[in-house]
């Protein structure tokens, strides 16, 4: 306490100049007592900071108001550049109103539409404005800081390059005076400079960035918060994590402009701050409807389908808003909303039937690209519109003689969701089978490699399940197709492992009675198969023909009354958001399956999680073998 009383006094004494012995002869001093030391009556002089008062904003940089003058009232009445320009030849003026003149000039050319990037050349020759510039460049240190600052942005507006003496003189100025700008202004500095590659806009924006993380604490407006984290947050890691703390703290405040604006900024970086996602869906869900507009709905639904962030309320107001709107929104929103929502795996009926029906209305307005990015939505969340029929009719039209032409992998990706969707035709397929198309799937890094080839075995099981009829002569052999390490170095799930187990136990420990983990020449992977006999009792499946296998097995063929029993495990992932149906992907592979002839043993994690024991793990595994065999032959 000793020391920081010291250390105030010192700061006080210098404060002792004739100015303060003077205001102390003129102060009423007692009639009796000793006289009150200088250092003392120094408390009584008002002391200015230069930055902040506790958590508030320096409001004025100078003591005194400057007083109106004629040049002022003109500027007001200005509506064109050129009255600005004729206010300044006629009354003239000093460095700061100079500076304003030239604000007030520049915002009244961007008001023109077209006239002023037209007369941009004759407008920087004006002498008139030359010499507003040769004022403030004479004169910088007299202007003040807020229009210092409007000045860069202005300046830079306007088109004078870096190189010119007026902006060599106001950033080496605003660069020295860092250190006094207010916390607005720091951001706006911030938000000038973001994107600029000269060296002295570097070197400003890093300074500003410096002050911003030092005095994050004076912020007090989400409005600064929103664009500080949209417009600089990318530039200080260290910046964004106290802005994100910040936005908690005022997220009550936050309009839902500025929520849009946080959201966008924390999607494009990466940032998926949970705490602060919940709390501006909250104040999400408080606003009125007029304030929600559709824009500002789809950019939601980018920045939630971007962090992968679930809420369902959410969601829910954002199709209720959509819906009554869709006759006025574009094929662009359409495709990129459904795209944000297939993303997150959600699926709302009633606006995907709103999606398909745009586009059965307006299918000559959606673009190549965009009807693939809507059938791949469709396809992962298997989504079957209820006007089906027109729908794909549509569709087909829209991609016959388009689809050899695009790019292989998006080609690829088509055909796949086709598939999905049970609409892919024969001669989509073999267009992919083609040795050529297959050699341009190979570029890329492994695992985008191993990836589409995967999906190639896919699209080459639906031609051989679901249209046996068709020649496969020219298909390429699933050696040259399958991935060489697809599952091998994938850990096994807690479910997995535990079906493992229960499977173990089933079959008394013979390995020769069980496959785990079983890559097929479907491309899909089974966790675990059995064969039974007449009797449920697992057989010996090595020596057993095995068509589903790379190397086809054994020798002998399934005996007559045994059944081959394919068990999977349905993890969360591979369901939809709130949701207990499968996704695209999935029920393609448990359609795939079932057509090779097996009897399909599901296991989904929900029910999984509710099994304690290993006695319950093994009589639950009996008890669906049972139910899944009892099925098949009622069928």
């Amino acid at each position: 306490m000793t020391s920081r009383l010291l250390g105030r006094c010192a700061r006080l004494l210098p404060r002792a100049s004739p100015q303060a012995s003077a205001t102390a002869a003129r102060l009423p001093t007692p009639a009796a007592g000793p006289a009150e030391p200088l250092w003392a009556q120094a408390w009584w002089q008002p002391v200015g900071r230069g930055l902040c008062e506790g958590r508030s904003l320096v409001k004025d940089e100078y003591p005194i108001e400057p007083k109106r003058t004629q040049l002022d009232e003109l500027l007001e009445r200005a509506q064109s550049p050129q009255d600005v320009l004729q206010a300044w030849a006629a009354q003239g003026g000093k460095a700061n109103q100079a500076a304003k003149t030239l604000v007030q000039l520049v915002r009244l050319a961007g008001r023109e539409k077209g006239g002023a990037k037209m007369d941009q050349f004759e407008l920087l020759t004006d002498p008139r404005l030359l010499d507003i510039m040769d004022t403030v460049t004479a004169q910088v240190a007299s202007v003040w800081n807020g229009t210092l600052v409007s000045l860069l942005r202005s300046l830079s507006a306007l088109g004078v390059p870096p190189t010119a003496a007026v902006q060599r003189s106001i950033q080496t100025e605003v660069l020295w005076r860092v250190r006094r700008l207010s916390y607005k202004q720091l951001a706006f500095l911030a938000d000038w400079g973001a994107g600029r590659k000269g060296q002295m806009e570097v070197a400003l924006v890093s300074a500003a960035l410096k002050q911003l993380e030092l005095r994050w604490t004076e912020i007090a407006d989400a409005r600064t918060v929103s664009i500080l984290m949209a417009r600089a947050g990318h530039l200080s890691p260290g910046l964004m994590d106290r802005l994100e703390d910040k936005a908690l703290e005022l997220a009550e405040g936050f309009g839902a402009e500025d929520i849009r604006r946080v959201c966008v900024s924390l999607a494009s970086q990466g940032r998926r701050s949970v705490p602060l996602l919940r709390a501006l869906s909250y104040h999400l869900l408080q606003k009125p409807s007029t304030d929600l507009t559709t824009p500002l709905l789809l950019d939601l639904a980018y920045a939630y389908g971007k962090l992968n962030f679930h809420h369902s309320q959410v969601f829910q107001r954002l199709a209720a808003e959509l819906l009554p709107r869709m006759p006025e929104i574009s094929s662009a929103d359409v495709t990129r909303c459904a795209k944000s929502l297939a993303f997150l795996k959600w699926l709302h009926f009633p606006l995907f039937e709103a999606f398909a029906e745009h586009y059965s209305v307006n299918s000559q307005k959606y673009s190549t690209l965009q009807l693939c990015n809507l059938l791949m939505s469709l396809a992962r969340l298997n989504f079957q519109p209820s006007k089906g029929e027109e729908f794909y009719k549509k569709v087909h039209s829209a991609l016959e003689g388009v689809l050899p032409s695009l790019e292989a992998f998006l080609q690829t990706d088509v055909v796949w969701s086709l598939c999905v969707l049970q609409q892919a035709k024969t001669q989509h397929i073999t267009a992919l089978t083609q040795h050529t198309h297959v050699a341009k799937l190979s570029e890329g890094s492994l695992s985008r490699v191993e990836n589409y080839r995967l999906k190639l075995l896919h699209i080459i099981a639906t031609l051989q399940l679901e249209h046996p009829e068709s020649p496969s002569s020219t298909l390429p052999t699933e050696a040259m197709l399958l991935p060489s390490t697809l599952g091998r170095d994938s850990p096994l799930s807690p479910l997995q492992t535990g079906l493992k187990g229960a499977l173990d136990n089933l079959v008394g420990g013979k390995a020769e009675a069980l496959r785990t983990g079983v890559n097929t020449i479907y491309g899909w992977t089974i966790d675990g198969e059995l064969v039974v006999d007449s009797e449920n009792k697992p057989m010996d499946l090595v020596t057993l023909t095995a068509p589903h296998l790379p190397g086809g097995g054994g020798a002998k063929p399934l005996p007559e009354g045994a059944r081959r029993l394919a068990f999977l495990t349905w993890e969360f992932p591979n369901y939809g958001s709130r949701s207990k149906d499968l996704l695209g992907r999935f029920t393609m592979m448990r359609r795939h399956l079932q057509l090779a002839g097996f009897i399909l043993v599901e296991v989904p994690y929900y029910e999984w999680l509710e099994l304690k024991s290993d006695w319950q793990k093994g009589a639950y595994v009996k008890d669906k073998m049972g139910k899944a065999i009892a099925e098949e032959m009622a069928k």
